[in-house]
């Protein structure tokens, strides 16, 4: 990509150099001796700056010119008429053209520049320097014979002066790439009205803020005009453009200007035309066919919809052109017969369908080929045989099939080939020549073995082969020639990998490996890369060990769900991600791993280590913020040095044998604290309370005990919206007070929490559930995701009124306790609630008709209570089963066999009937360690897709009947 962007820039100033050079300063020195004041004036001006050659930086990438520090050869006593960059009159002497651009200048032009004392001053170029901290001040003003002024790219600031409007003589001016640089209120259109003599108004970048002013339409002497980035808004003139010298119309970046594409009549010059991220919309025309000189087009990122116009094909002259980013739709049309000068076509990001047209074959001068990012179909034409100058092809994101056709592996040029997320199918071919630096042909239906062409591609760079079917045996002998390669990916397919004895000197540039997912097995001797490898996923294969980890610049290691056994490797002390989860390790953890001091997740679950943790745990990297060591069997405490300030966001103990839990009042940033299926024997850790991001709490199946009370924190656990206290011996009344905090669990905006997940870039908390005896890991917990459960305690008395307050609660159980009293009304307003657990307890009186508002419930257990009466009909309540109400036998009618006497019967005036759609009569019971819902987070790798938003929370919500 990186590549492709330095392409398009050399083509853009390439098409615009002659606009450069029709309109640049010419400089000739002259016999005549300047006066003597001038040329004090100009060896003040001189002293007032430094020289710094990174001041003019830029000059040779957007300037075209060499740069040097002109300045420099400006010596007291000769003719300042000779200086460089100085021009003279050769009648008068005086100074009238000064050209100091890219002249490594670095200073402050104050008011009082002696820059100022140059009355007869006919043309200023000091583009490309560094005069931060200056303004374009009113003493720019005071040149009244000024035709040229440019001040572009020197870092000017602040608003500029109206005196600049004054200077009528103006036939180019040029402020472009002053970031900072604004115009006061009104003070363009001042401009443009005053100065109807200018040719040239560049203003790239400089902040104008107005509507485009009609006027400038009605500039018959406008040739070049780029107003790109200035905040330019509201609707551009929908009437024709009459400007037969206009050659150049650059309006990019203006995000807020809208309209049509401008009209412009068959008398015209344009070669230059962008208007790139603007808001223009509708169709494209078919009067831009009147653009018979247009060399480049502009026109990605916008709104523009519908097709492509037949009349493109007499744009014979254009060379670039790109429509990325916009919402044409339909075939893309076969236009390209006449169009044998385009060096670059981008027609990515749209909607465009159906075949490649036959007539991009007669693009013979094409480099640049994109067609991504659309709904193209069908086979690759094999008869193309004429872009024999491609570099740059880009298809991916399409629906192309069949096989890779020839003509692409015989491109003398080609540099880069994607064609990823397609439905290629068939070999890899062989590449004739050695030119490629980028191949990804990822995410297609390819087979076969990797043709051995592809190691004698010295240029490689990055070689992008995953999620095929490709399969045989890779030899790491074979990437001895691959000295440039630095990002190999061939994950997701069915390789195996064979160590040689000379494997230590190869892929000396390599950064990022990832072979996950193939058929690696053994004992890897592999250490390629040793010096600069960053990045290495191994995981999902049948790796039993390593000889050594020799990478001394790793960062990313992901080992996980392999038949690692023995001893855990200690990672290098660069390592920032480091993941050998579900494997067979076993013995205690070695404290040499609080050496990778560099640490952010640490992943260690579901292994068989044992032991006491190490006490360094906690503090030995302040960039640690996941820390999972779920399944497996230490035991002892937890480590209680963790220090002010960390970045602990994660901590994952559940399932293993530790009995003491220290305060980790210090982990302020922690969203996640499960320590579920321990043996910790203590209180209710009030202390939580006050860490202000917790979102999760797990504390199920331990040895917790005694009343849970009140808090003495205000507003304790505001963010929690997860907690699971499930098989403790907690007693007492369920804790109104903390019930009552949970503001997270109240009034979701879900519409903006659509779509957003716990974790980060390399780490997603993820939740383990069990249905039917299937435990079911999900990768990703929406954030949305609300749950309670206390069940299996030792609860009693009234369920509170206050849970009606938590409205967005997913989930709730309360099962297995001792309550009493009636199922409060307040649960009517729980209108997301998908499972409802209030078995095993002393509950008594009816089941609230108003239950049957919760349309989105779907699992309800009521069973073993003191329940009476009828039980509600309607909506959801019509798809539970005898299950949910069993053990009550003061309840009847459906579904229940029995009856319902006149007295318990429901006034059918009163009666819901309500029609549904789908029910669900699932009885789940979840196993494992008797943890409630949330039996785990943990580093994911199984993907669960559902079809919708409701049935995933649904499914997730279910687990809670037990």
């Amino acid at each position: 990509m990186t590549s492709k962007l330095l392409l398009l820039c050399f083509l853009f100033f390439l098409s615009c150099s002659h606009l450069l050079l029709s309109s640049s300063f010419s400089f000739s020195n002259s016999t005549k001796i300047c006066p003597h004041g001038q040329a004090l004036a100009l060896l003040q001006f001189k002293q007032s700056f430094s020289i710094d050659n990174s001041s003019s930086r830029y000059c040779n990438v957007l300037g075209g010119t060499p740069s040097y520090p002109k300045t420099e050869y400006w010596k007291e006593g000769s003719d300042c008429c000779s200086w460089d960059g100085v021009s003279c009159d050769l009648v008068t002497g005086h100074v009238i053209e000064l050209d100091l651009s890219c002249s490594w200048l670095s200073g402050t032009i104050h008011s009082n520049s002696t820059l100022f004392r140059f009355p007869h001053l006919q043309r200023l170029n000091l583009a490309f320097n560094n005069f931060n901290g200056s303004f374009v001040s009113a003493g720019f003003g005071r040149f009244s014979s000024l035709t040229h002024l440019n001040l572009s790219a020197s870092l000017f600031l602040g608003l500029i002066s109206p005196k600049i409007s004054y200077l009528s003589n103006l036939v180019s001016l040029d402020l472009s790439l002053n970031w900072d640089v604004e115009f006061r209120p009104h003070g363009f259109d001042s401009l443009v009205q005053k100065l109807t003599k200018l040719q040239k108004l560049h203003l790239l970048g400089i902040y104008i803020s107005s509507v485009f002013p009609n006027s400038l339409l009605n500039g018959s002497s406008l040739i070049s005009l780029d107003l790109s980035h200035s905040g330019l808004y509201g609707r551009f003139p929908d009437n024709d453009i009459h400007l037969p010298k206009l050659q150049l119309l650059h309006l990019w970046g203006n995000y807020n200007l809208d309209g049509n594409f401008p009209r412009f009549s068959e008398n015209n010059s344009l070669i230059d035309l962008d208007l790139s991220s603007t808001n223009f919309s509708r169709e494209l025309p078919a009067s831009i066919g009147n653009l018979k000189s247009l060399q480049i087009l502009g026109l990605s990122n916008c709104q523009v919809l519908g097709s492509i116009p037949a009349s493109l094909e007499n744009l014979t002259q254009i060379t670039f052109l790109s429509l990325y980013g916009n919402h044409f739709s339909g075939k893309i049309p076969n236009v390209f017969n006449n169009l044998r000068n385009l060096i670059s076509l981008d027609l990515s990001k749209n909607n465009f369908s159906g075949q490649i047209p036959p007539s991009i074959g007669n693009l013979t001068n094409l480099r640049m080929l994109d067609f991504s990012d659309n709904h193209l179909e069908g086979a690759i034409p094999s008869s193309i045989y004429g872009l024999s100058s491609l570099s740059y092809v880009s298809l991916q994101y399409n629906l192309f099939n069949g096989t890779i056709p020839s003509w692409l592996y015989t491109l003398p040029s080609l540099l880069e080939l994607d064609l990823s997320h397609n439905k290629f199918t068939g070999h890899i071919g062989e590449f004739q020549f050695n030119s490629l630096e980028n191949i990804d042909l990822s995410i297609n239906e390819l087979h076969g073995s990797i043709p051995t062409s592809i190691f004698e591609l010295v240029n490689l760079s990055s070689l992008r082969l995953f999620s095929n079917n490709l399969s045989g045996v890779l030899e790491t002998s074979k990437f001895e020639k691959l000295i440039n390669l630095n990002d190999l990916d061939l994950s997701n397919n069915m390789l195996s990998l064979t160590m040689s004895s000379n494997s230590n000197s190869m892929l000396p540039n390599i950064e990022s490996i990832d072979l996950s997912n193939n058929n690696i097995s053994g004992i890897l001797s592999w250490n390629m890369g040793k010096d600069t490898l960053s990045y290495l996923n191994l995981s999902y294969n049948f790796i039993s060990g390593f000889e050594m980890l020799p990478w001394s610049s790793m960062r990313f290691l992901d080992l996980h769900f392999n038949l690692l056994q023995g001893q855990l490797p200690t990672p290098k002390n660069s390592t920032y991600f480091f993941s050998v989860s579900h494997n067979k390790l076993s013995g205690e953890i070695s404290p040499l791993i609080c050496k990778a001091s560099s640490m952010g997740v640490l992943e260690l679950s579901h292994n068989n280590f044992g032991g006491m943790l190490p006490h360094c745990l906690g503090n030995f990297s302040k960039d640690l913020f996941v820390l999972n060591l779920r399944r497996n069997q230490f035991h002892g405490i937890i480590p209680q040095t963790f220090l002010k300030g960390n970045s602990i966001r994660t901590l994952d103990f559940n399932g293993n044998q530790l009995e003491g839990l220290v305060s980790l009042i210090m982990c302020r940033e922690l969203e996640v604290l499960d320590l579920g299926n321990n043996k910790i024997n203590d209180m209710f850790p009030h202390w939580l309370g006050a860490l202000p991001k917790l979102q999760v709490l797990v504390l199920c199946s331990n040895h917790f005990h005694g009343h849970i009370g009140v808090s003495k924190i205000k507003s304790p656990f505001m963010s929690l919206r997860i907690i699971d206290l499930a098989h403790n011996d907690f007693e007492g009344n369920l804790p109104e007070m903390y019930l009552r905090s949970l503001k997270a669990t109240m009034n979701i905006d879900e519409g903006n929490m659509t779509g957003r997940y716990m974790g980060g870039a390399y780490y997603q908390g993820s939740m383990v559930v069990t249905i039917k005896g299937l435990e079911m890991e999900f990768v990703k917990i929406l954030n949305t995701f609300t749950i309670v459960d206390l069940s299996s305690n030792k609860f009693q008395g009234d369920i509170p009124e206050c849970i009606g307050n938590l409205n967005s609660l997913r989930g709730l159980n309360l099962s297995r306790n001792y309550l009493t009293g009636h199922i409060p009304l307040s649960f009517k307003i729980l209108k997301m609630l998908e499972s409802l657990d209030l078995s095993s307890n002393k509950l008594s009186g009816r089941i609230p008709q108003e239950l049957t508002s919760l349309t989105f419930l779907e699992v309800l257990n009521l069973s073993q209570n003191h329940l009476t009466s009828f039980i509600p009909q309607g909506s959801q309540f019509q798809t539970f089963e005898n299950d949910s109400y069993y053990g009550n036998p003061g309840l009847c009618g459906f579904p229940l066999s029995k009856r319902c006497t006149t007295d318990e019967v429901l006034d059918p005036s009163q009666e819901i009937v309500a029609e549904f759609e789908s029910g669900f009569d699932w009885k789940i019971t979840l196993i494992g360690y008797g943890c409630g819902l949330v039996s785990g987070f943990s580093l994911g790798c199984l993907i669960f897709l559902s079809g919708n938003l409701n049935g995933l929370c649904g499914l997730l919500i279910r687990t809670f009947t037990r």
